[in-house]
């Protein structure tokens, strides 16, 4: 059984506004996302009674990090005090990341498409793209290692694999979520909520 967990997605950015592929292109948080990252961390203040007896990691991308800062100081924290890992990194779009859909079909028309149909399975081209099946592979690995309360600030992709596993969505749900920027997710005693 997995400690209790708190997920926190990373605030919006500007490429989440435009549709924009971003997987591990090192983006910033916008205004809206700083809001977003100020209000999950005032609604984390106000679940966890004792910080200390959590653990904070993030994602290492910028905007992964600025949230959990953000979230942080909002708990009466340093901002600083908190670890990265990598294995929560965004899935890898290979060469699409930087590109909008619409960009992807102007180059080569139905390329979408196939991604559609296999969402969990498809593999975009490039020679770091990951597949959401990879991808939940090594979050795997993160969460088999957790062993004290924590509060992550990780990604879209990562949140999917965690309903894959702890919350038993088959692959083709999960890929398909939408995953919100401005609620926090809480995997307790192997069920998962909304907050």
């Amino acid at each position: 059984m997995l400690p209790l967990l708190y997920i926190v997605r990373h605030g919006q950015t500007d490429w989440n506004v435009e549709e924009r592929l971003q997987g591990q292109a090192d983006t910033d948080i916008n205004a809206m996302g700083r809001a977003q990252a100020d209000r999950n961390g005032r609604r984390l203040a106000g679940l966890i009674g004792d910080p200390a007896a959590f653990d904070f990691v993030a994602s290492p991308l910028r905007r992964t990090c600025e949230t959990m800062e953000r979230v942080r100081v909002q708990m009466g924290l340093s901002p600083h005090g908190y670890s990265t890992e990598p294995c929560l990194k965004e899935v890898h779009f290979g060469d699409w990341q930087g590109l909008t859909y619409m960009e992807l079909e102007a180059r080569e028309p139905g390329c979408t498409k196939a991604r559609a149909q296999r969402k969990w399975h498809f593999l975009p081209p490039g020679a770091e793209a990951e597949s959401y099946e990879l991808l939940a592979l090594r979050v795997r690995v993160w969460l088999d290692a957790l062993e004290r309360p924590t509060i992550c600030v990780t990604h879209g992709g990562v949140v999917r694999t965690v309903f894959h596993w702890v919350g038993g969505l088959s692959a083709e749900e999960a890929a398909e979520m939408h995953i919100p920027q401005d609620l926090i997710l809480r995997v307790k005693d192997g069920g998962l909520e909304w907050l």
